[in-house]
């Protein structure tokens, strides 16, 4: 890839960052609601609050106190979060059976995978898995430590304090789903905005509405214009081999499915799995040593980490039974699925992490049809940059003490605000 991408990375990010503190939080929204109902959104640091763990030991599936004429509950046990992403018999991930309950007007459509039901969900499913077979991916191995390099190149020219956040974080699986996605170099700003802008809950379900409506209007101009001459990525292949079945409002909702899927998530491991590598030296050697230990390494810290705390919610089609709790017809169920990934019934010390244990299969990535198509894509990601950082800059630290670092406040994908360090 040429250098003027990992320029305009750089900018772009940068440009992301500034939106992202200008814009501040509006808490009106969100203030009267009760701790037990904001608890899976929230951390301690890396670890779920005390309030999440305290509700899975006492129940695992819960009815949260919300003012809604139908019920909310949330899963926080691993084999009941299981049962309830698997079974789309009883749960439909339709996203319009919100309109006319809460803030989400009708007709709104999201697009992509995860707010869509079989058979619609099936057939947009079987359109996208080519291009994320391992044999498809691995034509993106290059491209990915070149990404990485470049990154790293650019970080190593700064003096002073660096923002791992800023300057490698985001860059890498940005500029990475922006050539899956066969994304021109002028869009990538705003792909990188509105990836994030859905995520962040202090603006209320209307604010994470409308960002996904701008995503998907601008992705609608984005595929427009690729009608006329299409690209050499997704988009491209979708419009070539595809074009004729498909519309343009269903090819953005696959490619902006494809972005926030791919983007944010990503980001997130990277910066926060950068911590757990600063806050432990002897894990940092053995990933800068060993290539063995770079794969049980990633699988362990996708458990642990769990970036995206909550599934997309299901809503019940009938009145239906999990591990005993009657839920209703129309009632919504939320999985918390950090609170499944530390569930004891998994094994000893879930609350920890341990690269050298045996990671029992967790919920990182979901469970079921609906499991993250790009799985293994980010596991390329990380696969590479986390042994690249490390070897590139041994000697790297924080640049303030680990209490004094910003992370989200309330957020679907948790992350971290800036990760300065010391390249060393």
């Amino acid at each position: 890839m040429a250098n003027v991408g990992a320029r305009a990375a750089k900018w772009l990010v940068r440009g992301y960052i500034a939106r992202k503190q200008r814009a501040g939080f509006n808490l009106e929204s969100i203030r009267f609601l009760p701790n037990s109902t904001l608890a899976p959104l929230r951390r301690d640091g890396l670890d779920p609050v005390s309030d999440l763990t305290e509700m899975r030991e006492a129940r695992r599936i819960s009815r949260l106190p919300l003012p809604f004429g139908f019920g909310v509950w949330l899963v926080t046990g691993y084999e009941e979060a299981k049962a309830v992403l698997a079974d789309a018999d009883s749960f439909s991930n339709d996203l319009s059976n919100l309109v006319g309950k809460v803030d989400v007007p009708a007709g709104f459509t999201p697009g992509g995978l995860g707010f869509s039901d079989p058979p619609v969900h099936t057939r947009r499913r079987k359109l996208l898995t080519p291009e994320f077979t391992m044999r498809r991916l691995s034509r993106l191995t290059p491209l990915i430590h070149t990404i990485v390099e470049e990154r790293l190149d650019a970080m190593a020219d700064r003096t002073g304090p660096v923002d791992l956040m800023e300057s490698f974080a985001l860059p890498v699986p940005l500029l990475t789903i922006c050539e899956l996605l066969g994304v021109s170099h002028r869009d990538r700003s705003d792909f990188q905005r509105l990836s994030s802008a859905r995520f962040d809950l202090f603006g209320g379900a209307s604010a994470s509405v409308g960002a996904i409506s701008e995503s998907m209007d601008y992705l609608l101009e984005v595929v427009r214009r690729q009608r006329v001459e299409p690209g050499p990525g997704l988009i491209g292949m979708l419009i070539r081999e595809h074009g004729d079945e498909l519309d343009d409002l269903e090819i953005a909702g696959l490619s902006d499915g494809v972005l926030t899927g791919g983007l944010e998530t990503t980001a997130s491991m990277l910066a926060l799995g950068s911590i757990v590598l600063l806050r432990d030296r002897e894990q940092f050697q053995r990933i800068h040593d060993d290539d063995a230990a770079i794969g049980p390494f990633v699988d362990e810290l996708l458990r642990y980490l769990t970036v995206v705390q909550l599934a997309f919610p299901r809503f019940a089609r009938k009145d239906t039974e999990v591990a005993g709790v009657q839920i209703a017809e129309g009632d919504v169920v939320l999985i918390s699925l950090s609170a499944a990934n530390r569930d004891p019934a998994l094994g000893a010390d879930m609350d920890g992490f341990d690269a050298g244990r045996k990671t029992p299969p967790h919920l990182a990535f979901g469970w079921g049809a609906h499991r993250c198509i790009g799985a293994e894509l980010a596991k390329m990601e990380l696969r590479a940059a986390y042994p690249a950082l490390v070897r590139r800059f041994p000697d790297v630290r924080l640049a303030v003490e680990p209490d004094k670092l910003s992370y989200r406040k309330l957020s679907i994908v948790y992350g971290v605000n800036s990760l300065p360090v010391h390249l060393g």
